[in-house]
């Protein structure tokens, strides 16, 4: 059904609602600015200064299917949302279509992690709870900083392996010793991973990991090959150990750290989080949001950690992780997306575009902030086997140039 809201749509909206605009405002103190309250504020494209026939093409793009299968699409300015479009996507039709040998998660045994389930992907159980994959790692990210924050433990130079003092593995090369929290986080861990491949190819490291009974110990098993700090590979094991320091550091289980000083705090209200085998939280991909709870992260990290008065995340860790610590993580694209923080991207940071912050995932999950522009951008999808990044690069650097009056 469209959401593109008229004007005349939110008129009718506020006089039903018997309310001007939202009253608390932004930490700078805005008075126009809207925070979500158990639902978001609805305004137009208009009024929150974009203009609207462009975006309305790019939907109808969407929705013909030129981007793949997107599912949804948020977009959110000043705190009001703007734009709130899904598209109805069969996926367990396209499941069914699939031939045997090009199946993504054939040889698993956990139907968490058989991508052509339908019962988990994209949407857990029938609920609007979806898939996020690799978005999973900046949420993890979040929650790191907040222990960090309350003093659970030291910064990001703290040293990895007193953290897995319970774990039996081969400790002999100085490499592994020198490793940092901070090198897990830009994926300059040392730790070897093969990634290249696809999910249907066994020998994956990846593939490999999730398949195992005990993820922990799988990770630590496998040897260092580049010296902690100096070579960027993207590495899943890292957020998982990731995930589990944050678990040792605080004494509580990665989920319900983050249920209760984030999600909590903000508002998201339902979740799920994959377990693995031996009960460890899946934080290199294991997380289920709703888009709308998705955008709730947005808004935090937009206002630097702030939420409406509640100080949530320090602004030094928002920062820090939002900035470039990877100034090019792979030369031989020329695609703009290679500058990385602490588990998020850093996509216009090689041209004049206005600064983003991009959370992406498998299959076409992206959360994408542009705080110099006050827009928070979200799509949810499931195109296992296409180029499912093409709608947000599309409206980031095509559409949103051309639609958003400063």
């Amino acid at each position: 059904m469209r959401r593109i809201i008229s004007a005349a749509v939110y008129t009718l909206i506020l006089l039903n609602a018997g309310c001007a605009l939202n009253e608390n405002s932004a930490e700078e103190g805005s008075a126009s600015y809207s925070w979500p309250q158990e639902e978001w504020e609805a305004s137009t494209l208009e009024a929150e200064g974009i203009d609207s026939l462009p975006i309305t093409r790019f939907v109808e793009e969407i929705e013909s299917g030129k981007y793949g299968m997107v599912d949804h699409f948020l977009l959110i300015r000043n705190g009001r949302v703007v734009v709130d479009e899904r598209f109805k996507r069969d996926y367990k039709l396209v499941a069914e279509k699939v031939r045997p040998q090009e199946r993504i998660g054939l040889n698993r045994r956990d139907p968490k992690y058989d991508y052509e389930n339908a019962d988990y992907h994209p949407f857990y159980q029938g609920t609007e709870l979806h898939t996020l994959q690799s978005i999973s790692k900046s949420v993890t990210s979040l929650a790191l900083g907040i222990a960090i924050d309350k003093g659970q433990m030291e910064g990001i130079d703290a040293p990895v392996l007193p953290f897995f003092d319970a774990y039996d593995f081969d400790r002999s090369d100085p490499r592994r010793a020198a490793m940092k929290v901070v090198d897990l986080l830009t994926m300059r861990s040392g730790i070897e991973w093969e990634p290249d491949g696809s999910f249907q190819d066994p020998e994956t490291s990846t593939v490999s990991l999730e398949n195992a009974e005990e993820w922990i110990q799988f990770i630590l098993d496998h040897p260092m090959d580049t010296e902690p700090g100096t070579f960027f590979e993207y590495n899943d094991g890292a957020s998982v150990l990731l995930g589990k320091i944050v678990g040792v550091a605080t004494g509580q289980r990665l989920d319900k750290w983050t249920e209760e000083r984030l999600f909590d705090p903000i508002g998201i209200d339902n979740y799920y989080w994959k377990a693995t085998p031996d009960q460890e939280i899946d934080s290199m991909g294991g997380l289920y949001l709703s888009a709308h709870d998705l955008a709730r992260i947005g808004l935090l990290v937009l206002h630097e950690g702030m939420w409406v008065d509640e100080r949530v995340v320090s602004k030094d860790w928002i920062r820090q992780s939002t900035s470039p610590h990877v100034a090019d993580t792979s030369p031989n694209d020329d695609n703009d997306n290679r500058v990385y923080g602490y588990q998020w991207w850093l996509p216009n940071s090689n041209t004049d575009r206005p600064r983003a912050i991009a959370a992406t995932g498998f299959g076409g999950q992206c959360l994408t902030v542009i705080p110099e522009l006050d827009l928070i951008i979200v799509f949810t999808g499931y195109d296992l086997r296409g180029e499912y990044w093409t709608a947000e690069r599309v409206l980031r650097t095509e559409v949103l140039p051309k639609a958003v009056r400063k």
